[in-house]
C-alpha cells in the first residue's frame, strides 16, 4: 500500500456495517481499506446461535457471519487492516488517520465503529456471555420460551426489552436498583402492565448463578438492607445502556446527547462532507446486524456517488 497517497474510500470498523460497506465500495471500483479496530466482528463475536439473518436456513454463530463477511470483503478488493484508529483530523479533505502503526489518509471516510453494550462488571456476567446472559433481546429472546428471565434496568431500554420478552418468556423480573422506573411514563405504565412482569425493586445483581450447561438464576442484593436472595431463572438480559465507540473522533463530528454520531434523516451522512457513519455508531434504535448491513451499503453508495460528483 502506499500510505502517501489518499484513499478514495476508508472504512473504520469491522463489523457487519462496516464490512458491508467495503464489499460495496470495491465493487464499485474504489479500492477501499477497512481498518478492523480492537474487535473485528464486533459485538457478534459474542453471539452463539443467529437466527434472524436473512439468507441461512439454519443458526450460525456470529464469528462464523462475521469470518464470511470478512472474506467476501477481501475477495471483491477490499484491503483489510488489522489496526486501530487511534485519532482523525477532520478539519480538510484529504482527512487524515493516525493508525498505531502509521498514517493514512482518506478522500471520503465510513465510520463504522460500532457500539458496546454496557455490562455490570462481575465476572459471573463475563463467564456466561453466550450461555444466558445477553445484552439484546431482540437477537436472542427467541431462546427463552417458555423460559424465566431477567431484565436488568429502569430506562426505556430496559423496559422495551422486557416487554418484548414477554412475547418468549413465561416469567420476566424487571430487576432494578430503585423503587421506581426511570422509564417514560407510557413505557413504564406499558411494562409493568402486563402480567409476565415482575418487578424486583431496590435489588441489583450480586451474582449470576449456573452451570456448565449455563445459567440457572441469579442472587439479588437488597440496596437498602444488604439481603440476598436468590431466583431461579434461566436469562439474565441487560439493558444498561450502550456506549458508541466514537472517542477517536475527538468532538470533530456531531453526537447526539447519548453520543451517537448524528447523521442526515435518510442518508448516512454526517456534519462533515466526506464523512458518513453506518451501524450501531450511528443506531441507538434497532441496533440489529441486518440493519447495520444495510447503513453500511447506503453508506458506500453515498461515498462512491459523492467521490463520482467530484
Amino acid at each position: 500500500m502506499n500510505e502517501s497517497e489518499p484513499r478514495k474510500v476508508v472504512v473504520v470498523g469491522g463489523g457487519p456495517a462496516g464490512y458491508t460497506a467495503a464489499i460495496y465500495a470495491a465493487r464499485a471500483g474504489a479500492n477501499p481499506v477497512l481498518i478492523e479496530g480492537l474487535a473485528p466482528g464486533g459485538q457478534l463475536m459474542i453471539t452463539t446461535d443467529i437466527e434472524n439473518f436473512p439468507g441461512f436456513a439454519e443458526p450460525l454463530g456470529g464469528p462464523e457471519l462475521m469470518a464470511a463477511m470478512r472474506a467476501q470483503a477481501e475477495r471483491v478488493g477490499t484491503e483489510v487492516i488489522n489496526d486501530v484508529v487511534e485519532a482523525v483530523d477532520l478539519s480538510s479533505r484529504p482527512f487524515k488517520l493516525k493508525l498505531t502503526g502509521r498514517e493514512l489518509s482518506a478522500r471520503t471516510l465510513i465510520i463504522a465503529t460500532g457500539a458496546e453494550a454496557k455490562w455490570l462488571g462481575i465476572p459471573s456476567e463475563t463467564k456466561f456471555q453466550g450461555r444466558g446472559v445477553s445484552a439484546c433481546a431482540t437477537c436472542d429472546g427467541f431462546f427463552f420460551r417458555g423460559k424465566k428471565v431477567a431484565v436488568v434496568g429502569g430506562g426505556d431500554t430496559a423496559a422495551e426489552e422486557a416487554t418484548y420478552l414477554t412475547n418468549h418468556a413465561s416469567d420476566v423480573y424487571l430487576v432494578h436498583r430503585r423503587d421506581e422506573l426511570r422509564a417514560s411514563k407510557i413505557m413504564a405504565e406499558r411494562v409493568l402492565a402486563n402480567e409476565k412482569v415482575k418487578p424486583k425493586w431496590n435489588r441489583v445483581v450480586d451474582e449470576i448463578l449456573g452451570d456448565d450447561e449455563g445459567v440457572t438464576g441469579v442472587r439479588l442484593k437488597d440496596t437498602a438492607s444488604g439481603e440476598t436472595e436468590d431466583v431461579e431463572l434461566d436469562g439474565v438480559f441487560m439493558a444498561i445502556g450502550h456506549k458508541p465507540n466514537t472517542d477517536f473522533l475527538g468532538g470533530q463530528v456531531d453526537l447526539d446527547e447519548n453520543g451517537y454520531v448524528v447523521t442526515e434523516p435518510g442518508t448516512t451522512r454526517t456534519s462533515v462532507e466526506g464523512v458518513f457513519a453506518a451501524g450501531d455508531v450511528q443506531d441507538s434504535v434497532y441496533r440489529q446486524a441486518v440493519t447495520a448491513a444495510g447503513t453500511g451499503c447506503m453508506a458506500a453508495l453515498e461515498a462512491t456517488r459523492l467521490l463520482e460528483e467530484e
